[in-house]
């Protein structure tokens, strides 16, 4: 049997975020500038859902939508799977893929720490294939 390895090494830390009182236009900024694809989003400084650019360029394609008015509220996705930084890489693994989650939220406590997303479970297997 060997040793589980955490999720903390491969996820993407310090993880940027969005408050759920935010627009569309603000949240698609922040993904842009960042070119990432998933945004924890807080209320309160708690974790209140995740919005995807899935999720923004969906409500963007409706008609009568406007990005500037609408909020990340409008858009988010309140079932959030978040574990902690010591959660079995294999387990967050296994649960991404049974339920098709794009990301995990890295819990410390009540403070999002990280994000672990399929481009981070792609890194992570290249470099356990390629392990000495």
């Amino acid at each position: 049997m060997t040793k589980a390895i955490p999720t903390e090494r491969y996820m993407t830390a310090g993880a940027h975020t969005v408050g759920a009182e935010q627009t569309l236009s603000h949240a698609a900024a922040v993904m842009k500038k960042h070119d990432i694809r998933h945004l924890p989003v807080l209320h309160g400084g708690k974790l209140v859902g995740i919005v995807s650019d899935r999720d923004l360029r969906l409500l963007e394609s409706l008609p009568d939508v406007s990005p500037t008015l609408i909020t990340v509220s409008d858009a988010m996705t309140t079932s959030v799977y978040a574990v902690s930084p010591e959660t079995p890489i294999h387990e967050v693994v296994r649960n991404m893929a049974a339920h098709k989650y794009g990301s995990a939220v890295v819990m410390q406590g009540d403070k999002v720490v990280g994000i672990f997303t399929t481009v981070d479970v792609c890194k992570a297997f290249l470099a356990l294939v390629h392990a000495p």
